[in-house]
């Protein structure tokens, strides 16, 4: 005969199923949160590092002296696989050489100015895209959330059936959580169509990579860029011997001539000083959701044709879109104020979702003060952790270790909360936050 289990063995396994929804529920908020801070990317950048050169376009001839004096500088060092060169744009008007070993701004006569400094910027990017977890880990952990905001947005709008006749019904507030669920219904609404498309977007995006390695596995034999030609175009093979760097400024001189209505963002050059080099721009098209078009040029500045991505097959225009379609890089200012605004909505959704479902555990007498105690951490620790990372930023330079910093404070803040969950500790995270956001505020407005 099957023994009963312990009322205390239940007990706790309740305990931990609801743990572990809360800990989803805070990687969805994080994620939420730094999608809706990382859409200011460009002007974060800006904040960091002020006294940047910015120009607002680029001759040709000083980014071939640029990315000469920049090759030049790492003699003795392994060659780098890829150079790449912002060109200025109107969101972050500089110009910024990267290898594979550093990163440096440009003057608008070619010379170079200093190292970039953005590190916070990126840290902050990279906690959005991955988790500021390496390779497909973190990515697919991101890809599987905005699965999930999917599922929830799509099985939310199924179980209240009056959701959309009710999305201007507020009702006043009180102790039971009332108020509260008619901000998250009618803020679900509002942002529905936002919500889909930056998760399905997220979701294409982190779970892209998995899919292309799954690909290459089973057509290419392990070959991933092989898996991605289709879209992205395959590269020419690699020859190893030394060469003069190739012809840029030619191909730039060509973009101009020939496509005067398009915007060159970036400006590759594959395995740069070998005879195998070939040079790839990357240019916007107005009108247009893709991120850009992509233009081949060989070692001497003859044009090999374009990639397709503004007027290939329909996969390749998709998959162009995606990034812009994320992340709100398209329409300038007014589309990024949007993307902010809902961006907040959706964070809020996510936040109210998980008070509720804490309200109504508390209402069929499942009283968890601890768990209270670490969701007030969570919603209010992580943007205090952002802040104090960006502070650290700003004091200590660019150097300084902000992933670990942010995450210790995001797994810190919550275990005190739960060492001692009363009284709760929202208050304090509150006050601390405001203290902070100000003085990131008076920091940047005295810099």
């Amino acid at each position: 005969m099957t023994q009963p289990i312990a009322k205390t063995t239940v007990q706790r396994a309740l305990h931990a199923h609801a743990a572990i929804g809360l800990i989803a529920s805070a990687l969805l908020y994080l994620v939420c949160l730094t999608g809706t801070v990382v859409v200011l990317y460009q002007e974060w950048q800006r904040i960091e590092q002020p006294d940047a050169p910015e120009m607002l376009t680029i001759a040709p001839d000083a980014v071939q002296k640029a990315a000469a004096a920049v090759l030049a500088s790492e003699k003795g060092k392994p060659g780098t696989t890829h150079l790449y060169v912002h060109m200025p744009v109107p969101g972050l008007p500089r110009t910024t050489i990267t290898t594979d070993s550093q990163a440096v701004h440009a003057n608008a006569d070619g010379t170079i100015a200093g190292p970039e400094e953005n590190a916070w910027s990126e840290f902050l990017l990279a906690a959005h895209y991955a988790l500021n977890i390496p390779g497909l880990v973190g990515m697919t952990i991101v890809g599987i959330l905005g699965v999930m905001i999917v599922a929830l947005s799509l099985s939310g709008v199924i179980a209240h059936p009056r959701i959309f006749r009710d999305a201007f019904r507020l009702r006043a507030r009180d102790n039971q959580g009332v108020g509260l669920a008619d901000w998250h219904n009618r803020l679900s609404v509002w942002s529905l169509p936002f919500a889909l498309a930056i998760a399905l977007t997220g979701a294409m995006i982190g779970l892209g990579s998995v899919g292309a390695y799954g690909l290459a596995t089973v057509f290419y034999k392990g070959d991933v860029e092989a898996a991605y030609a289709p879209i992205f175009g395959d590269e020419p093979p690699p020859d190893a011997a030394p060469a003069p760097l190739a012809d840029i400024a030619g191909p730039l001189a060509w973009i101009a001539a020939e496509h005067p209505a398009v915007r060159p963002t970036y400006v590759i050059v594959h395995d740069p000083q070998t005879r195998g080099q070939h040079v790839q721009i990357i240019a916007e098209h107005p009108q247009r959701l893709i991120y850009g078009e992509t233009y081949n040029f060989a070692a001497d500045g003859r044009f090999e044709g374009s990639t397709g991505l503004s007027d290939g097959h329909l996969g390749q225009q998709l998959a162009a879109s995606t990034y812009n379609l994320h992340f709100g890089n398209y329409g300038g200012l007014p589309v990024k104020l949007a993307y902010i605004v809902f961006g907040l909505a959706l964070t809020v959704v996510v936040a109210t979702g998980t008070s509720i479902w804490l309200g109504k555990r508390e209402r069929r007498g499942l009283r968890e003060p601890r768990l209270r105690s670490l969701w007030d951490a969570v919603l209010w620790g992580v943007p205090l952790a952002l802040a104090l990372t960006f502070l650290v930023r700003l004091f200590a330079g660019n150097g300084a270790p902000l992933a670990a910093l942010f995450w210790t404070l995001a797994a810190l803040i919550p275990l005190a909360a739960a060492i001692r969950p009363l009284p709760r500790p929202k208050p304090y995270l509150k006050a601390a936050l405001g203290a902070a956001l100000i003085a990131c505020l008076l920091t940047v407005l005295l810099r």
